[in-house]
């Protein structure tokens, strides 16, 4: 009688567990149709200790692909475990073939503003949703890694230019994030340390070469009076992502007057996201950093 309580208590919990990572097509039922899907993957706390907040978490992959386990599931159970709901959000990018053949450049395919309708639909949706989620509408958040930082950094710095309304998709909801975590992110579109093979995937084959097209997608000239709160990390040798990048973010930040954090470390390179092997002792100080600052953000 008892193994079989415990095989029944573990198979609820099993099935639990499976539905909360179940992946969420967060376009189903719109107007929009997509070859591939454009999921959200929930990650709920058994009890949420941050008053209600959501992070949806944005993997890098310089816009081209997702480092998906490094800077999305790792990153969400991180938060999941320490009683923050996340969902990993897995948005269109250029893909291994097109940028391998530059094949977009005759036959199309996925660049702005597609991975920024991806981030405002997937707000859209977890705002519509908050009650059944167990969440607050108005604590939801973006943290993004390398090129996933720029798309978390983007939805603030655009919120107000409603990218899905021409889809013929129509809301009530602000598509605003109320706090964002940009980590290593990439920055600027014009500037000598630009990250050149994200400004492609972004821009496109044509578009990379539009000067007015670098100036509106680079983020240190768009930070908006009413940007949230921003936690910003980066490393002195990031080899990948130059930390002129941050550098610009935090100057623009400060001249508008933007509550921000800036951690600037001197070690840690590039694509660490939450690991405890990956980066240096020095790096791996944000996870502690966020967690407290996120709590004082919170904080009536």
């Amino acid at each position: 009688m008892k193994r079989a309580f415990c095989f029944i208590v573990s198979l609820l919990t099993l099935i639990e567990m499976t539905a909360q990572t179940q992946d969420i097509d967060i376009w189903q039922g719109t107007p929009v149709h997509l070859s591939r899907k454009v999921t959200l993957r929930p990650y709920l706390p058994e009890r949420n200790l941050f008053q209600g907040a959501a992070v949806i978490v944005c993997p890098g992959g310089s816009y081209s692909w997702h480092a998906y386990k490094t800077e999305g599931t790792e990153v969400a159970e991180w938060l999941q475990g320490h009683g923050i709901a996340a969902f990993v959000l897995k948005y269109r990018v250029q893909g291994y073939i097109p940028f391998l053949t530059h094949s977009r450049a005759v036959f199309g395919g996925h660049q702005h503003p597609d991975m920024l309708e991806d981030m405002q639909r997937a707000i859209q949706w977890l705002r519509e949703n908050a009650d059944s989620l167990g969440i607050d509408p108005r604590r939801i958040g973006a943290m993004g890694f390398s090129a996933g930082g720029h798309l978390a950094m983007s939805a603030a710095c655009y919120a107000t230019t409603d990218f899905l309304r021409p889809l013929g998709i129509h809301h009530a909801v602000s598509l605003r994030p109320d706090f964002v975590a940009p980590i290593y992110p990439v920055v600027s579109m014009t500037h000598p340390c630009t990250h050149k093979r994200s400004r492609r995937a972004l821009l496109g084959e044509w578009g990379k070469f539009k000067q007015t097209l670098r100036d509106s997608l680079s983020l240190e000239r768009h930070i908006p009076a009413d940007c949230p709160p921003v936690f910003l990390v980066s490393c002195a040798d990031d080899p990948v992502v130059k930390i002129q990048n941050s550098d610009l973010l935090d100057a623009a930040l400060t001249e508008q007057g933007i509550p921000h954090v800036y951690i600037r470390y001197n070690t840690g390179g590039h694509g660490f996201g939450v690991s405890e092997t990956k980066g240096t002792a020095e790096s791996r100080g944000w996870k502690a950093a966020f967690t407290a600052w996120l709590q004082q953000l919170l904080t009536p």
